[in-house]
């Protein structure tokens, strides 16, 4: 059978391009090795659950451990322990009868439920005593269980720890989630529960993240697919994809199937170039694949709210890194932290929050704003039409801004989806997300022409200039000798007279037009 590229599960070898995985996390084998217990996190779709189940194949295959895959999802909706802890004893019971594993009785029907806070313990203690082998387990969505099913669970994985050797226990363990188990703590304290004094999460040695693919592991696996078919993945390819995907493994596999089997239709004799690209990019944004869509559903939690709604408006001391709302949108892989500033994750979840929040707006545009500032030659009026939205945004800004929750990122994301109305089918709009620097930088690029602008909300009387300076400098990277100077006046204390004007700065040989709104 031909290998693809998987978008849609688990990846395996027999079917699927994938990277080997001990090459991801090579710690692994020494924690497994010295019988350590441990965590395992990443976003979604970064290939945990493949990296696991290729682990328990690894280790089984090797013959010194018997490994052993519990997928714990199911008990999500169990919070009470008296339903949870009997729920995941029937997963182990499952996975075991599923598995290679021998002494399979042990996990018998009638197991006793009766004694909740041992049930796990005490069944798992047994199961290992009769085992010639040490055991290890990889807990997948560990990060479902809920409030007194999880405590519980973790206390009887800790006194099997603490008790052995003296009797017989696991000798490894993963817990595999989206979360470290260090956040457990602040979403059992936001459900009031309690630890007690001695806390269920020490004896965690080591949380290890499942990390984005480097440019040489997307060489490595895009390589696999040239073998198999002769057709190239170039070095400009490569780099274009890193630079979009930041190596996020689904993308990097959704970009490749897109160009390969939607795009190019299988034929294997058509060169790959950054178009196609750039074409599988914008298919998969207007298409909203599963991946994407579950994750920017995200967007509507407030907690997640409170840390993208700074980010888009580039608010400056908004967002505490050590927050917890913060580190669930980490964990999530919706943003990270680059040089201590939080961004997207890559530049294709920039592009979908974007658009994502603005859609509405743009959708109702079509039918209110004319396409009148593109020439016959592909040129954009950017003058007239900022000149145009200055005007929109006098007369209906108020209206507009309460159709948004992220109202204090509400000015950004009306212009981006009045700029994205006017650019559809033709264009591009490059991002620059600068959180905690109060503005976001965009590029419109249309027909191989660059219109640079600088969004900002009026904070304070310096930034005005604090903008010429950054937009200067932004357009000396992009090469372009004009530039426009958004500013959002959201005081109430100034008449729209004051807040709409319009004039023009020299710097050197650059002009930047400043748009007041």
């Amino acid at each position: 059978m031909k290998k693809y590229f998987n978008i849609a599960g688990p990846c395996n070898n027999k079917s699927h391009y994938m990277i080997p995985v001990l090459k991801r996390i090579k710690e692994i084998e020494n924690l497994v090795e010295y019988g350590q217990y441990f965590v395992i996190h990443a976003p979604r779709q970064t290939g945990k659950t493949t990296l696991v189940k290729e682990l328990v194949n690894f280790y089984n295959v090797e013959g010194h451990y018997y490994a052993l895959y519990c997928s714990v999802e199911s008990v999500q909706t169990f919070t009470e322990p008296k339903e949870g802890i009997p729920e995941i004893l029937n997963n182990l019971k499952f996975s075991i009868r599923n598995s290679n594993l021998p002494m399979k009785e042990l996990f018998a029907e009638n197991a006793d439920t009766t004694e909740i806070s041992t049930l796990i313990k005490s069944s798992l203690a047994s199961y290992c005593s009769m085992l010639d082998k040490p055991l290890i387990i990889f807990f997948d969505e560990i990060d479902g269980l809920q409030n007194g099913t999880l405590i519980t669970f973790l206390r009887q994985i800790r006194d099997g720890y603490i008790t052995r050797p003296e009797i017989p226990f696991v000798h490894s363990i993963a817990l595999v989630g989206m979360r470290n188990v260090k956040d457990y703590k602040s979403k059992l304290r936001d459900n009031k529960q309690t630890l007690g004094s001695a806390s269920p999460f020490n004896f965690i040695t080591e949380a290890l993240t499942v990390k984005n693919f480097s440019i040489s592991e997307i060489e490595d696996l895009y390589a696999q697919h040239t073998q198999a078919t002769g057709q190239v993945f170039d070095k400009q390819v490569i780099e274009k994809i890193f630079e979009q995907t930041e190596g996020q493994p689904w993308l990097v596999n959704a970009i490749a199937r897109e160009v390969i089997q939607k795009i190019l239709t299988n034929d294997y004799t058509q060169k790959i170039t950054t178009e196609l690209v750039e074409q599988a990019i914008q298919n998969i944004i207007l298409r909203r694949d599963t991946h994407i869509d579950s994750l920017l559903d995200k967007l509507k939690e407030p907690r997640v709210q409170k840390i993208i709604e700074p980010i888009i408006s580039g608010a400056e001391n908004e967002i505490n890194i050590l927050d917890d709302d913060a580190r669930y949108c980490l964990d999530l892989g919706l943003i990270k932290d680059s040089n201590r500033i939080l961004q997207p994750a890559n530049k294709i979840y920039g592009e979908v929050i974007i658009r994502t929040l603005s859609y509405n707006t743009q959708y109702q545009l079509y039918s209110q704003i004319p396409n009148r500032w593109i020439d016959n030659a592909g040129a954009i009026d950017m003058t007239g039409l900022l000149k145009g939205f200055q005007q929109f945004w006098r007369e209906n800004s108020n209206i507009w801004i309460e159709k948004y929750d992220y109202k204090e990122a509400a000015p950004h994301l009306i212009l981006q989806a009045f700029l994205q109305r006017i650019i559809n089918g033709g264009g591009i709009i490059l991002r620059e997300y600068a959180a905690g620097r109060e503005r976001m930088d965009l590029c419109v690029v249309y027909q191989n022409n660059k219109y640079p602008l600088e969004l900002k909300i009026m904070y304070s009387k310096s930034v005005v200039q604090q903008g010429i300076e950054q937009l200067s400098a932004y357009m000396a990277t992009l090469g372009e000798k004009t530039g426009w100077l958004v500013i959002f006046d959201r005081s109430n204390t100034k008449s729209w007279d004051e807040k709409t004007y319009w004039r023009d700065e020299n710097i050197g040989e650059k002009i930047i037009h400043i748009v007041g709104c």
